[in-house]
This record gives C-alpha cells, structure tokens and sequence, in this order.
C-alpha cells in the first residue's frame, strides 16, 4: 500500500505542470516524425513466437513508417511491448485513431492502457500497472483492470459475465472484487481495415470510452484495491500495447478539461 501512495502523490506533482495548460488546446503525443518523445519496452513473448522475441528490437516493433504521403505509428505485434509516454495526465480529452493491419502472429490485441504507473513488467509481465480501454478486435471499448486497479461501473449480468449498462446496478470491480472484466455496452468498431477514433475522457475518478462516437463504457471511482482498501487513482502515464498483430496510428492528442461534456455522459 506505502508503494502505491507513493505512486499517487507523484502523479499530483508531475500532473501540475500540465493541468495549467489552457483548455481545449489540442496537444499531439505523435508529432508525426518520429517517436524521440515516448519510451519502448519489449517484454514476454508471445506464446509460439518466442524465437521472434529474441529477435526482436524496438525499433523493429515500434517504428513511423509512411502509407500514401501520411506519416503512422506502426506497432508491429511481434511480441508483448509497451509504448510508452513521459509525461502523467489528469483532467484529459485524449483522442486516437488507430487501424489493424495485415500481419497477425496470435489475435488482433491491443490496448489504451491509461492511469499507468510504477515500472515496466509490473503488469502480465511487460506493462505499467494501468487500467485499460481494450482495443482488441471484436472487444474495442471494454475495460480490463490490471493488477489491482479498481472501478465502479453500472452493469448488467450476462451469462456470467458483466456488460456496461447506463441504468444498470453499480458494481465494483477489481481483481478482489467482481473481477478485472467489464464488456462494453454495444459493438461500435469500424470492420478491418478501417480507421476506428477512440475517446478518452478522464476527469477526477470518471473515465469514458467513445468509441467512433459512441459512449460504450462509464467507469467511476477509478482506484486500486489492496487489503480492503481502495485508494484513489486519477492520473498516470499513457501506454499503447504490443500485444499480438500489426497496428498503426494515425494520430494522438490530448487536450485538458474540467468536466466531461454532458452527452458523453449519456
């Protein structure tokens, strides 16, 4: 727990700077030419590529490569790795665009993972303990908990399972609790191939997944879970995940808020 509360005050102090930045100022994460900005880490192979793991580098699994005159983020999903920001963020709009590519080595996985801290491997091996808005094929938009991070989310049960539900019971949820899994509310990704824009609004405890405009996921009360306690989490670095197949990016950027715009909320 004394870790962890470390962690949390070292976010208020490295959010300050940021959070005095003026609002609805639209800040890139991807400057569009390199990645010289962001940290690489390459952790556990992928089940059956653990000959491609040993090969592999970062600059061979996180790269900018160009597609018809537009310069992308390309993840190469080789293995199971992190990109990673410097900086923490609270109080934030975070816009991504993002597409699967051809290449597939286990299953099209990604994630947003967001509120990251602590050190790389901490989480399944390879990530920062964070809490994840999923990009997987077929799952885009659900969230799934890391470690002991926590969250309380409306729902409704099904087959044993919890889908996010606007007017469903509130649950906790956590790896001590109703577990690390929340579905999404609907199916709102674009087919293969396709730019898919994810949203990501986190304003105090409050964090929403939009997904190509729909609000599919509310989590509230974001924190970590440890001994029956839960301690609050608002603020953290910025993962994207290796985690399986080919992905690009078109753009990131992040623009601070006060509150979360109404509709979104519905």
């Amino acid at each position: 727990m004394k870790k962890n509360l470390l962690f949390v005050l070292a976010f208020i102090t490295g959010t300050a700077f940021y959070s005095c930045q003026s609002v609805d100022t639209w800040q890139p994460l991807f400057n569009g030419q390199d990645l010289s900005n962001w940290d690489m880490h390459l952790g556990t192979p992928l089940d059956g590529f653990e000959d491609l793991a040993s090969k592999s580098t970062n600059e061979t699994v996180f790269s900018v490569v160009e597609e018809n005159g537009e310069k992308l983020i390309r993840i190469s999903g080789e293995v199971n790795g992190s990109l990673a920001t410097r900086d923490t963020f609270a109080n934030y709009h975070l816009q991504l665009v993002f597409k699967w590519g051809d290449e597939v080595f286990t299953r099209r996985n990604s994630g947003l993972l967001y509120h990251s801290f602590g050190d790389f491997g901490e989480a399944l091996g390879t990530w920062m303990v964070n809490i994840e808005l999923q990009l997987m094929h077929d799952r885009l938009g659900d969230t799934y908990l890391m470690n002991n991070t926590y969250c309380e989310t409306a729902v409704v049960e099904e087959n044993g399972s919890f889908r996010y539900s606007p007017g469903g019971e509130v649950m906790p949820f956590s790896i001590e609790h109703n577990g690390q899994l929340v579905n999404k509310s609907t199916d709102a990704e674009n087919p293969l191939g396709e730019w898919n824009t994810v949203d990501l609004y986190c304003v105090g405890r409050t964090a929403v997944h939009v997904v190509n405009g729909r609000t599919v996921m509310v989590n509230n009360n974001t924190g970590l879970a440890e001994n029956g306690k839960i301690t609050p989490l608002s603020s953290g670095k910025i993962q994207l995940q290796a985690e399986g197949a080919e992905l690009f990016i078109r753009s990131m950027q992040i623009r601070r808020i006060n509150e979360i715009p109404a509709e979104v909320m519905q």
